[in-house]
């Protein structure tokens, strides 16, 4: 019953009283673990304290400290107020007493593990709640705070159980409030679905990996993850020594003084003072590098859905990354293979091969190999390519579907974005969102190990080797969906080979 009565939800730390948006339920800013500060800084997340009195659900949490503008510009927007304590979920539920429980799509926001917050426009979960799931987004320890790694702070734990990855803790902390609370939705527990972009997707993927989070989520999507490395520990203690250095602290500093540095001074840090957008391989949240752990057929077994844009050479600036020198290095490297390269790719132009090659290095062929380790494991894999344009900005995305363009198609919020007018979304672009939003949908509400296709528009089925059946969701500026098999299938096994090899981003 949708009344406001039922807008009162009794969680296990206490009740809750969120908002009605067009007969769907919305509950903001829900504290999942205890603020991280003071003395919790750089500690696994802590268990929230219990209320007496109704908390009120109706405001956004406060997000992690970060690059406003930098957010605003390519993050998705004003991820409002900052601070250390940020750890803070939302919920979108179409009804918290439903017949049957309803899947649930817990969303990990990208930014390269230094912007971004789960409130952001695009990332709205009411269109998606509307289709029939209970929909979760949450904030996270951002930048310093979220992944960091000095002797004095590792000395706290055993060897064996030492912590850096704080911000995939967060996030295994709002996994586990899940679990406890989401019935109270009208969420099912045993249909969980993790799904993130970027550095969200390398999330994903990650706690795929941990086994701090095994049985905590039962699927997974994959948007645009990167294959940069993560950075060893050992690499992690030598980086935050020079962090400690920068403000002026010792070389032997203490827990306490590290602790006791301004919350506000970390973010403008930049390299070589940053780790960049990856986690820390050696602790106890993910004891080997996530692809090496994929390479050799040991994540845990859940469905995945994994794919990739078709002009994410857009965000290589940011990662560091410069197309033109990843060419010449293979060029200096390993003439062969850029002979072979300018065969397989037919573009003549060094500079936009260069873009080309970089994309497919960094990007496409992670979809391919967590397919075939998937595959490798008896698991099912559904692979997918985005390459679609809103109807009125085609001049400005001459290349194809930007870094994070494909957002606001899954979550179907076009109507909620304010483009200028001459920049409007059509009819066209609106239906393709619907027709996008439905197959994220299906995956959450359908997928299982035993599953073989998901339903669709056309009917989409498990990547298999023999086949190599990749989901085009845009095909030469059509808002359709198209199957391709063996889609860039020799470049992306030539990259494969250069991976394991000696070419590096």
């Amino acid at each position: 019953m949708k009344n406001e009565r039922r807008l009162r939800i009794m969680t296990a730390e206490g009740e809750l009283r969120g908002l009605i948006d067009d007969d769907l339920f919305v509950f903001k800013g829900i504290p999942y673990a205890a603020p991280p500060v003071g003395a919790l800084r750089w500690r696994p997340p802590q268990p929230v304290a219990h209320w007496q009195e109704v908390r009120e659900a109706t405001q956004w949490g406060d997000a992690s400290w970060q690059n406003r503008d930098y957010c605003v510009a390519v993050g998705g927007g004003d991820p409002g107020r900052f601070n250390e304590d940020c750890l803070y979920l939302n919920i979108w539920t179409p009804d918290v007493e439903p017949s049957r429980p309803l899947p649930v799509m817990v969303w990990l926001h990208g930014g390269g593990f230094t912007i971004g917050a789960g409130s952001l426009d695009p990332y709205r979960g009411k269109a998606l709640a509307a289709q029939g799931v209970v929909v979760v987004t949450l904030n996270y320890r951002l930048g310093h705070f979220g992944f960091f790694a000095h002797p004095a702070l590792d000395a706290e734990y055993p060897q064996e159980a030492v912590v850096n990855n704080f911000a995939l803790l967060d996030q295994i902390a709002a996994l586990q409030w899940v679990q406890r609370n989401i019935p109270a939705f009208g969420g099912d527990r045993q249909n969980i679905t993790l799904f993130g972009e970027s550095s969200g997707a390398r999330s994903v993927l990650s706690l795929c990996c941990s086994p701090l989070a095994e049985g905590l989520f039962h699927k997974g999507i994959v948007q645009s993850a990167y294959s940069l490395p993560d950075v060893p520990r050992r690499r992690a203690q030598q980086i935050g020594k020079q962090v400690a250095a920068h403000f002026g602290l010792p070389d032997h500093a203490s827990a306490e003084q590290l602790r006791q540095l301004p919350a506000d001074q970390f973010w403008p840090l930049q390299r070589p003072l940053g780790l960049g957008p990856v986690a820390i391989s050696g602790d106890a949240v993910l004891p080997k590098p996530m692809l090496e752990t994929f390479m050799a057929g040991k994540q845990h077994r859940v469905p995945l859905m994994v794919g990739s844009n078709s002009d994410e050479a857009s965000v290589l600036d940011y990662f560091g990354v410069d197309p033109a020198t990843v060419l010449q290095q293979i060029r200096r490297k390993n003439r062969l293979s850029y002979g072979l390269m300018k065969w397989l790719y037919d573009i003549h132009d060094d500079t936009l091969l260069g873009r080309a090659v970089a994309r497919d290095m960094a990007f496409t062929v992670i979809p391919l190999l967590v397919a075939q380790s998937q595959h490798s494991i008896g698991m099912p894999a559904w692979r997918y390519w985005f390459d679609y344009v809103s109807e009125n900005a085609r001049d400005l995305y001459p290349h194809g579907t930007w870094h994070g363009n494909e957002i606001p198609y899954v979550f179907n919020t076009l109507t909620s974005l304010k483009p200028l007018p001459e920049r409007d979304y059509t009819a066209a672009d609106k239906r393709f969102a619907d027709m996008v939003s439905t197959y994220w949908v299906t995956f959450a509400r359908d997928a299982s190990e035993f599953s073989y296709r998901l339903q669709g528009k056309i009917d989409w089925p498990v990547w298999r080797p023999r086949e190599d059946l990749t989901l085009a969701l845009g095909d030469q500026g059509k808002p359709q969906a198209v199957l391709k098999a063996r889609f860039m299938r020799g470049r992306l096994r030539l990259f494969r080979l250069l991976m394991r090899s000696h070419v590096k981003l």
